[in-house]
């Protein structure tokens, strides 16, 4: 937008110049033309004084050596023409042309003249002026002098450099202010935008100072900075009252569940025990929807401090984690890497975290027999993870709507979670400036990639495994 505006205000400044600078610049070479016009004029009214008698007796005169100390002083052309166009008396380098002839035409009809009006520094042919020869109001003919238009052209076009050059000068000092002028006007929209991408990014805190630029933009910036604390606090109530409420509602959850489960010796109808089994699981799955809900917002919480963490060691502790339950529902689970390190930089627990919905997810859809492969390669400046198994996957529709909250497929609506598990690590995945994908298998089942931007440069000393919280992590069910 600084280019754009720059580039306006150095058009108008062009313009404001073309049409003050090209009426002076036609002023100056008629006004060279002019002086050089009027000397010549005045020179050929004394040769006309002086050549009535050389044409009156047909003899040169005194005028022959006039002409010819004046064309080797000054190197100018001049002639005596008569009524019948015959030159009587001429200096040495007088040569007639168009434009003698024209004014010669002029001149005797009694009229002095000469030409071209104006010498421009492209003319090339000379400046002719011709004075009528009277004598008791008769003409008898005309002294011509044709001066060369060089030294016309010479000085024309050092007025015009000179004019181009006080233009440029302008020019530049319009393009100096134009920048200053564009940034003083610009700097509020600049600040701006950078401190949206830095709200966008997760500082919540970052704010525009406004009292720069312009007032409209002062006050444009006081408005951003009102509604940015306006959203800051809806967010921060929004993400408070989901924690409160997910930890609120835990110890009655607890309570109801124990309750519920002491009425279990007292049943002896087989409907029921059964009817009671069912309540108990009810219960687990509320309290897993309370966990995940407050893990999520805790995750939208963090202010996306970013940390350098070896994926391929986390991936190896989360594989090992999952495998005692990967083996009781007879998946095999494994992991394909290499012993190098893979240095990813993230937001605390992301890689983590993410490891685990996805793990969870796989082995739960992999059923009996099925298995669940997780690969660490380095790939575009970064680090990839995938998770791939062997279950019946998801449709192209699906695949949209897996991060979604307490999103279900139709067909799993019967199996344990919350729908959050993807949720929560696509908020994870995002905060770390990296992606979470998706994609069916070659012949069967999905693969979850995840990708991470690699550190600005491989850390020294190998950083140790990841710590994670342990509200944080969800604990593999039995």
């Amino acid at each position: 937008m600084r280019r754009r505006l720059v580039i306006s205000y150095l058009l108008l400044m062009v313009l404001v110049l073309i049409a003050l600078e090209t009426p002076l610049a036609a002023t100056m070479a008629s006004r060279e033309t002019e002086r050089v016009r009027a000397d010549r004029l005045a020179d050929a009214t004394r040769f006309a004084s002086l050549a009535g008698p050389a044409l009156r007796d047909g003899g040169p005169g005194p005028i022959e050596s006039e002409l010819t100390s004046y064309d080797n002083l000054y190197a100018i052309g001049a002639a005596i023409v008569d009524r019948d166009r015959s030159t009587p008396v001429s200096s040495p380098r007088y040569r007639p042309g168009p434009v003698t002839a024209t004014v010669l035409d002029i001149a005797l009809s009694g009229q002095q003249t000469s030409a071209p009006e104006s010498v421009w520094p492209w003319t090339t042919d000379p400046v002719a002026v011709a004075v009528p020869i009277n004598d008791g109001g008769e003409v008898l003919g005309a002294v011509v002098i044709v001066t060369p238009s060089g030294p016309i052209r010479r000085a024309v076009t050092s007025w015009w450099l000179l004019l181009a050059l006080a233009g440029l000068l302008v020019v530049l000092a319009c393009v100096l202010t134009a920048f200053g002028l564009a940034g003083w006007v610009l700097r509020p929209v600049t600040e701006l935008d950078a401190v949206t991408h830095e709200i966008a990014e997760g500082d919540r805190g970052a704010r525009v100072q406004h009292r720069l630029g312009p007032p409209e933009l002062r006050r444009l910036a006081a408005s951003f900075n009102h509604m940015a604390d306006v959203v800051s606090d809806v967010m921060d109530r929004q993400r408070a009252f989901v924690a409160h409420a997910s930890h609120q509602l835990r110890n009655p959850l607890t309570a109801l569940r124990l309750r519920v489960e002491e009425l279990g010796p007292s049943l002896t109808d087989p409907d029921g025990r059964s009817e009671h089994q069912l309540a108990l699981e009810e219960t687990d799955r509320l309290a897993l929807v309370l966990d995940a809900l407050l893990t999520l917002a805790r995750a939208e919480r963090e202010e996306n401090e970013r940390v350098t963490v070896d994926a391929a060691a986390v991936a190896a502790s989360r594989v090992t984690a999952w495998a005692p339950l990967a083996r009781h529902r007879s998946v095999a689970l494994r992991l394909a890497t290499t012993d190098a390190p893979a240095y990813a930089r993230t937001v605390p627990t992301a890689v983590d975290q993410a490891l685990d919905a996805l793990i969870d997810n796989a082995v739960k859809f992999s059923g009996a027999g099925g298995a669940v492969t997780v690969t660490v390669v380095r790939r575009d400046d970064g680090v990839a993870l995938e998770v791939r198994d062997s279950g019946p996957g998801m449709t192209e529709s699906q695949l949209g709507q897996a991060t979604e909250r307490f999103w279900r497929a139709p067909d799993a609506q019967n199996v344990d979670g919350a729908g959050l598990g993807l949720t929560i690590a696509a908020v994870l995945v995002d905060a770390s400036h990296g992606r979470l994908t998706m994609r069916l298998g070659e012949s069967r089942g999905l693969v979850a990639a995840l990708w991470f931007p690699a550190p600005e440069s491989d850390p020294s000393v190998e950083p140790a495994p990841e710590e994670v919280p342990a509200d944080l992590r969800p604990a593999p069910a039995r």
